[in-house]
């Protein structure tokens, strides 16, 4: 792990009227699709972009998440989502992501809602989970920061 590792750049969104839900707030299926879209960016910046898929047939899949809803967010609402890759090994990668209401979150503020994720990379063409190549892994721990104090849970019954 990276002592100091570079921060990855913030992935921003509006929250569109459609994604507003019946109680006038973001539907809870929103606060994935954003998320999502941050996945995506990561994708982009490590390497596994659209050329990759393409000439190699791979990609990243999310196998496992977990999302914690902490605050409403209204319509028209400018969201950042903080991402922090916490490691990969072999095939699988861990990420979380935490959004913040603002363009520029304070570094004091408090999340609208946080994920955390389990990844695995892909042969589609195979059908099955396959290692990621040294120069992506390499990548992903230079980026590899310590897990936020949230992580690790699971949702239990009483």
């Amino acid at each position: 792990m990276n002592p100091d590792p570079p921060r990855l750049p913030l992935y921003r969104d509006t929250v569109r009227p459609e994604w507003i839900d019946y109680n006038g707030h973001m539907s809870e299926a929103f606060y994935v699709l954003v998320f999502g879209f941050a996945t995506d960016t990561v994708m982009e910046l490590i390497g596994v972009d659209a050329d990759y898929r393409k000439s190699t047939g791979c990609s990243m899949y999310t196998v496992e998440s977990h999302v914690r809803y902490l605050r409403d967010v209204p319509e028209g609402a400018r969201l950042a989502v903080r991402t922090r890759v916490l490691g990969a090994v072999g095939k699988k990668a861990w990420f979380t992501h935490e959004m913040y209401v603002g363009t520029e979150p304070a570094p004091d503020a408090d999340p609208v809602a946080t994920i955390e994720l389990l990844l695995l990379h892909v042969d589609q063409n195979a059908g099955r989970a396959t290692p990621f190549p040294e120069p992506i892994l390499d990548t992903l721990d230079s980026l590899t920061e310590q897990p936020p104090s949230w992580t690790g849970r699971s949702v239990g019954a009483p």
